[in-house]
C-alpha cells in the first residue's frame, strides 16, 4: 500500500497483517482523488473508519490543510499512528480512539468544519447509515463539503440520509464509491 499523489507520491504505509480491516485498493483510491479533482487542497478532512489511514493521508498529500482519523480498534490506532509519522504529518492530523455506531459525540470538543469525509466502514456490516446519521447530527460539516463513502458493492445497504444528495456513484470490483453533498436547504436552515 502506498500513497498515489501529492508530495508523498509513492510513499510506502504501514498495514495490519491478517483481515481485521481492508485498505481501499490503490486502483479505487487512485479513482476516487481522480473524481474528486482539488477538493482535498486547503481541506480540513475527516477519516470515519480510518483503518490504514490512507485516505485521509492521501488527501494530506494532496494539499488538504489537516485531518482527524477516527477509528475504534487499538490495534489499528498504533498502525495509523505509524504511518502518520512515516508521513510526517503529525502536526496537520488528530487521531481519535472511538466507536463510530455509537455516535460522534468525540468531535465535539473540536467544532471544526470538515470540508471532505471519507467513510470506509468494515464491509456487510450495515455501518454506513448509522455513522452518516451521526455526522449530521454534529453539525460539523461546510457547506459545500462532500462525503465519500465506500462501502461492498453487493449485500450493503445503501443508506438513506434526507439531508444528503448523492452526486455520482461508481463500482471498482467489489467495492462501490458513493459521493454526496449536504442538500443546499439544509445549509440554509
Amino acid at each position: 500500500m502506498r500513497i498515489i499523489g501529492g508530495t508523498l507520491r509513492g510513499r510506502k504505509l504501514v498495514s495490519l497483517s491478517g483481515r481485521s480491516i481492508r485498505p481501499t485498493s490503490d486502483r479505487v483510491r487512485e479513482a476516487l482523488f481522480n473524481i474528486l479533482g482539488s477538493n482535498p487542497v486547503g481541506a480540513t478532512v475527516l477519516d470515519l473508519f480510518a483503518g490504514t489511514g490512507a485516505l485521509g493521508i492521501e488527501a494530506l498529500s494532496r494539499g488538504a490543510r489537516q485531518a482527524v482519523f477516527i477509528d475504534k480498534a487499538s490495534a489499528t490506532i498504533q498502525v495509523l499512528r505509524k504511518n502518520i509519522a512515516l508521513c510526517g504529518f503529525e502536526t496537520r492530523s488528530r487521531i481519535i480512539q472511538w466507536d463510530i455506531v455509537k455516535n460522534l459525540s468525540c468531535l465535539r470538543p473540536y467544532r471544526q468544519a470538515f470540508d471532505l469525509v471519507f467513510l470506509d466502514p468494515p464491509y456487510h456490516q450495515n455501518m454506513v447509515q448509522p455513522a452518516l446519521l451521526h455526522l449530521m447530527r454534529e453539525k460539523t460539516l461546510a457547506a459545500d463539503a462532500r462525503i465519500v463513502v465506500e462501502q461492498a458493492a453487493k449485500g450493503d445497504d445503501l443508506p438513506v440520509v434526507p439531508e444528503l444528495t448523492c452526486d455520482d456513484q461508481r463500482r471498482y470490483g467489489e467495492t462501490l464509491l458513493t459521493f454526496w453533498t449536504v442538500a443546499a436547504e439544509i445549509i440554509a436552515s
